[in-house]
């Protein structure tokens, strides 16, 4: 990444909440609204930069209160520094957000924001491609079928096939015989359309490999599963991608990896033939690193989100286009949400992202109270 040296004239952290088109459920809870906290950093010329964390207790066990105390920590440990090397200030910080990735994902954003906006140069431009002719800056996200009856997913899948979307996710795990029926009513609405499946952690490996079976004699084999099993379970991880081997199947690692260490033991135990990076799990810089190890190692790339707004969403998608390397893209929560913070400018109504043209920095501004 290159550097630039500015001072952060002022700092803000706050709560920003968004209402939901409809709930967001998944095997393990739901989200009923966008409850955020995010970061505003600004410099002496008024230029500002902006990070969202996006907090999914349920999931990580992190706290709204929790990120906010540790943001307002460090917007005013910010106020007043003159920044001339952006990625070492987000690692001295990183310490401070140990067990609050969200948080540190929030940091991360609005100072690369911020560093990105002074220089001139898209988001995207301070990621190093990973891959030979990268990044690629048009891609199309998936699209989210949540736990809900089998007709909710069938006119899901309707209304985003109508509506050019290619891939649908499809949450699992919270009673088999509807999930079954769900992703067939999906593979009937949307026929040609690529599957993924993301159990959430809601079977284990016996009984996910017998949903499979299930669904394959149906004519709905998924292209890729996402966390079949509890996070701390490597050997049902290991033995389902064992079993899957060869069938096109890919098995990916989401709430098991969310460290650089852990995404070392997924590649050497050959746990998984994927791996999701979300910036809530890992942080920014992280999920670079993480990224890396997969492209090295011969792992696919998922990039993926908590419930984020429209800042975060922008700022994965350009990640995506700076690296180059991602193979499933799901960037999607903006969907599910209403308002001025559903609206990102490289995002259509078909799922696809287009920053060939991207402003300087992320290129969104949420407002702040």
């Amino acid at each position: 990444m290159e550097k630039v040296s500015f001072v952060i004239d002022d700092a803000v952290a706050s709560i920003i909440r968004a209402p939901l088109v409809t709930p967001f459920r998944i095997a393990t809870g739901q989200h009923d609204e966008l409850e955020n906290v995010f970061l505003r950093l600004c410099a002496g010329d008024g230029i500002c930069g902006y990070g969202e964390a996006a907090v999914a207790t349920h999931i990580t066990g992190e706290t709204v209160a929790e990120t906010l105390d540790n943001l307002e920590s460090a917007a005013c440990a910010l106020r007043g520094r003159r920044i001339s090397d952006p990625v070492a200030v987000c690692r001295e910080f990183a310490p401070a957000f140990a067990g609050n990735h969200a948080g540190l994902a929030a940091l991360e954003m609005a100072v690369l924001d911020l560093s990105a906006r002074l220089q001139g140069i898209p988001f995207h431009r301070l990621f190093t491609p990973l891959v030979q002719n990268a990044p690629a800056f048009s891609f199309a996200t998936d699209i989210t079928v949540v736990i809900g009856t089998v007709e909710q997913a069938r006119q899901t899948a309707r209304d985003f096939a109508q509506r050019g979307f290619k891939t649908f996710k499809i949450k699992v795990g919270a009673d088999e015989g509807i999930d079954l029926e769900r992703v067939l009513a999906v593979r009937e609405a949307a026929p040609g359309c690529e599957i993924v499946l993301d159990a959430n952690m809601g079977f284990n490996a016996t009984r996910m490999l017998a949903f499979l079976e299930r669904l394959d004699a149906g004519g709905a084999r998924p292209a890729l599963l996402e966390q079949p099993v509890p996070k701390d379970d490597w050997e049902g991880l290991c033995a389902i991608t064992r079993a899957l081997e060869g069938s096109g199947i890919l098995v990916c690692a989401d709430e098991s990896v969310g460290s650089i260490a852990a995404a070392r033991r997924a590649i050497e135990m050959n746990a998984v033939s994927a791996i999701n990076i979300k910036f809530m799990k890992s942080g920014i810089l992280d999920g670079a690193e993480i990224a890396r190890l997969a492209v090295e190692s011969g792992k696919r790339l998922m990039l993926g989100a908590m419930m984020e707004s429209s800042l975060a969403i922008t700022a994965s998608a350009h990640f995506a286009a700076g690296l180059g390397c991602i193979d499933f893209i799901d960037l999607d929560t903006t969907f599910f949400l209403s308002g001025a913070m559903a609206h990102s400018p490289y995002l259509d109504a078909s799922g696809r992202f287009d920053l060939s043209a991207a402003a300087p920095g992320i290129g969104v501004e949420p407002e702040f109270p």
